[in-house]
């Protein structure tokens, strides 16, 4: 099991264009189009599988919508700052 990361850590980690929201950490990521965003999910997806580590998705019309924590341990962990990080580098 992964270990909570304090507030402090969470704060000096979060990568740029994640905010926090309780014990998740979340970032809309936006499109010119549907279909780019349904593309940059299955890359998700896929690295989501990858690092069996899996985000909450929303989608909309030119937005994609993220939301990551770490169910077992009851909040945020180096896992979900590290999936964030995998993530962006897909967008």
């Amino acid at each position: 099991m992964a270990e909570l990361l304090s507030d402090e850590e969470v704060r000096s980690q979060l990568p740029d264009g994640w905010d926090r929201d309780g014990d998740e950490i979340t970032r809309t990521y936006e499109f010119e189009d549907y279909l780019s965003g349904i593309s940059f999910v299955t890359q998700v997806g896929e690295v989501s599988e990858e690092e069996f580590h899996h985000p909450e998705i929303r989608v909309g019309y030119k937005e994609v919508e993220v939301r990551l924590t770490s169910h077992e341990e009851g909040g945020i962990t180096g896992q979900d700052i590290r999936l964030a990080n995998l993530f962006d580098a897909e967008y």
